[in-house]
């Protein structure tokens, strides 16, 4: 059934993250716009210097998830499709139009015929196939997409710009993720690396800008496409970035960070940390953030484990977490807590916030219940062995440290040692899937509901051990299948329930991405994962 570009895209089917002194010393102001932006309209013109508050890892969207990668790398790929963060309407970006058979097993892209990566081959529909059969090559090297592509079939090359992607069963989530960094297109030049040589000096996509240097823990450089001629139906202008200059320094001090702000070497930040929010809008900086969707950050349960494989254990930490405490200490005005297994800006989004009622009475009984008495110093014990619970996270976010450290103080008095295990962000992935831990702590970003799958089914990556025969399972999986909206929408709300019943997730508080701009900084754009976009961007 075909559908038009710009009504419904979406069937009705599927509606729904070095020294800094010397770092300092070499970020300089970024240079002037053009006489336009000076005038304060916009112009081409000027370079962005924006500071991260992590190493990326790696510069290939399809490999990385955590924002301090993404921020670069949306930069460098074009998608299929883009999403309109006001309305979640599906538009075009390089497919300008698509169809959908009735079931959403194929998905048919007629694309765009100019667009070309930026080592001069065409985005055309082999790119397309090439793309995809990547990703699922890539299979846990690239989270994301992978699991966007579960059940992948093949795509066919139609002819040069028609490309028909196939699945084995329904995927109402795939014209989504179309919209994704994830499954944004690189040439055959990258595509054809082995990972690892992806993720630093060879990436080559079709987007505005184009990868000049990456230094691991220190800068990201990119250089405008100064014939790029095509773009997201969403953008304001046509043509070229207006930035000539894109410099991404890797900051991971928060304060630091901010004073590079304050003191103009830097013109934008990320990762603004909470308690310096109000400092820097009342030194007249624009403070700027968005909700994010998705999985809010909580607790994941690694059922292989001998104490969580008793659901009264995992109902208990729960139970004896005080999310809005976690909010009102550790954080901002900006956050918000947790009160679904989906932050609230997530399509069909369910509150369930009173199932995650902060109950430290319940957390006891639960555990007495379990077997598990107080101990001499307060924690329980059976068995002779104490409820000691390993938490495995990265530094991917600032204030992390401090809430886990808190969550340690709740659990606690419930009797519960909640110990500490950090990883550097890159070796997150490789410590995961070892699995040697009881919970990981975590987000994920996506405004489709089916990120529920991607993080929790038996059927893929299943990090927490989670049985294939489960009800919890069958909702995952009717909820993509599903090709009617409210159907859908039905069987993510009991998702989300049976998530936070079986206390499989154990979700604190969402994620607000915060930035902090220089008044020099104009339309730096959220799009709909509350991830930037610069090709808007310009500098008076």
């Amino acid at each position: 059934m075909a559908r038009s570009p710009r009504t419904s895209t979406r069937p009705a089917a599927l509606a729904a993250a070095l020294v800094v002194s010397g770092l300092l010393a070499t970020a300089g102001c970024s240079a002037g716009g053009s006489t336009a932006a000076a005038e304060g309209t916009p112009g081409p013109g000027g370079e962005l210097t924006f500071a991260l508050a992590s190493d990326p890892v790696c510069v290939d969207p399809q490999q990385r998830a955590n924002n301090d990668a993404i921020y670069p790398a949306r930069q460098l790929v074009d998608s299929l499709t883009d999403e309109d963060p006001e309305t979640g309407e599906i538009v075009p970006w390089l497919a300008t139009s698509w169809d959908i058979n009735e079931d959403a097993t194929e998905f048919t892209f007629h694309l765009r015929e100019d667009a070309t990566f930026s080592d001069g081959t065409p985005v055309d529909a082999q790119a397309v196939r090439d793309n995809f059969d990547a990703i699922v090559r890539l299979g846990a090297q690239a989270p994301l997409g992978s699991g966007y592509l579960a059940g992948y079939v093949g795509t066919t090359v139609a002819d040069a710009h028609t490309a028909r992607v196939a699945f084995e069963q329904p995927n109402a989530q795939f014209l989504q993720a179309t919209s994704t960094f994830s499954l944004g297109l690189l040439a055959r030049s990258t595509t054809s690396l082995p990972a690892a040589e992806r993720c630093t000096d060879h990436l080559v996509g079709s987007g505005a800008f184009v990868l000049e240097e990456y230094r691991p823990n220190q800068v990201v450089v990119e250089t405008r496409r100064e014939d790029y001629a095509w773009g997201s139906s969403l953008w304001r202008h046509r043509g070229p970035a207006y930035l000539e200059k894109l410099t991404f320094r890797v900051i991971p001090e928060s304060g630091v960070r901010t004073g590079a702000l304050q003191s103009g070497q830097v013109d934008a930040i990320g990762g603004v940390a909470p308690q310096d929010e109000q400092g820097l809008a009342d030194a007249g900086f624009r403070v700027q953030s968005r909700s994010n969707p998705g999985l809010p950050f909580g607790l994941s349960a690694n059922l292989a484990r001998p104490a969580l494989r008793d659901e009264r254990v995992r109902r208990a930490v729960q139970a004896a977490v005080d999310r809005q405490e976690v909010v009102d200490t550790v954080l901002s005005p900006s956050f918000v807590p947790a009160t679904s297994a989906l932050a609230h800006t997530t399509h069909t989004y369910a509150d369930l916030s009173g199932a995650l009622a902060h109950d430290p009475e319940e957390a006891k009984r639960l555990l007495t219940e379990a077997g598990w008495e107080p101990g001499p110093d307060g924690v329980r014990v059976k068995d002779g062995e104490r409820l000691s619970l390993t938490v495995l996270w990265t530094e991917n976010f600032g204030p992390n440290e401090n809430v886990l450290q808190l969550l340690q103080q709740q659990l606690k008095e419930a009797g519960v040692e909640l110990r500490l295990r950090t990883a550097p962000l890159a070796d997150f992935l490789a410590e995961r899937e070892a699995g040697d831990y009881d919970f990981t702590w975590g987000n994920t970003t996506r405004t489709d509901p089916d990120i529920m799958r991607t993080q929790y089914s038996a059927a893929l990556t299943n990090y927490g051990h989670l049985p294939a025969d489960s009800t919890l399972e069958e909702l995952l999986q009717g909820q993509n299948a599903a090709t009617d909206a409210g159907e859908r929408a039905g069987l993510s709300a009991r998702a989300q329930r049976e998530l936070l019943e079986r206390a499989v997730a154990v979700p604190v508080f969402e994620l607000t991405t915060v930035l902090g701009l220089a008044d020099r900084v104009h339309d730096l754009d959220f799009e709909a994962s509350s991830r930037i976009q610069l090709h808007d961007t310009w500098v008076s």
